[in-house]
């Protein structure tokens, strides 16, 4: 009877360090899952930010690409102006070749 009550002593704490192996791996899962959580909010409120700042570039490429905004500093600071219309040449695209043709209007 000694020796199968030594074998039940074993197997228990054979089953004890197992058991608590497993919570060990329990907690640790549980801690990592926690650490990759907090990650993940962090870089989804980093995405709003981005996502905010992406808008917040688009209307200002729009402000500074507005048609009478770049008429205005043309004109103004580079003193650029629009041809009279004996200079302006309009150019057609031949449909067959791709060949340029030279259309009425066209400077001398």
């Amino acid at each position: 009877m000694m020796a199968r009550e030594m074998r039940v002593a074993r197997l228990n704490l054979l089953l004890l360090f197992l058991a608590i192996a497993c919570a060990l791996g329990v907690v640790t899962s549980q801690h990592k899952a926690r650490k990759l959580f907090v990650e993940l909010q962090k870089e989804q409120e980093l995405a709003r930010k981005m996502e905010v700042e992406w808008g917040q570039l688009q209307l200002e490429q729009s402000t500074w690409a507005m048609p009478t905004r770049v008429e205005k500093i043309a004109s103004l600071q580079l003193q650029m102006q629009l041809p009279k219309g004996e200079k302006i040449q309009f150019v057609r695209m031949g449909p067959e070749t791709g060949s340029m043709k030279q259309g009425a209007g066209s400077a001398k």
